[in-house]
């Protein structure tokens, strides 16, 4: 940490979905990023998170990979070829931490792997890393 005196606010208005079909680590996402000040955008699966994304514009998502319907694999590759998103960051969100899971992550466009659980530092970073920087931001 260079700076631990960074504003607890330099996310604030951030726009981030979380797609999750787990009601705990969308709720744990929720409060994490609510804290810090982001939008934040839930979603169950894939559908749902495909019919929501066109209307909020998040600037960020995560995604599970094991999720029933549309897996994040599917969810991840179908917003990467829609040109309108493709320019938005997705991040696996997976309980597996294997090599295979984060090559497939790749291999279909996904911007970052993340192991759950996460915590509340790995999961701000990402959005830290990933936001497009606004101006006078």
């Amino acid at each position: 940490m260079e700076n631990p005196n960074i504003g607890a606010n330099e996310l604030t208005g951030a726009k981030v979905m979380v797609i999750d079909d787990s009601n705990t680590i969308r709720r744990s996402a929720e409060i994490f990023l609510l804290k810090a000040g982001c939008e934040v955008i839930l979603a169950e699966d894939g559908f749902d998170a495909l019919a929501k994304i066109a209307d909020h514009q998040p600037e960020v998502i995560f995604v599970d990979i094991m999720m029933p319907r549309l897996d994040g694999y599917q969810t991840c590759a179908l917003i990467k070829k829609n040109p309108r998103l493709r320019e938005i960051p997705v991040i696996m969100l997976s309980s597996k931490d294997g090599l295979f899971d984060r090559a497939r992550g790749r291999l279909v466009g996904s911007d970052e792997y993340l192991t759950k659980p996460f915590t509340k530092d790995t999961l701000l970073d990402a959005v830290r890393r990933y936001r497009p920087h606004h101006p006078g931001a």
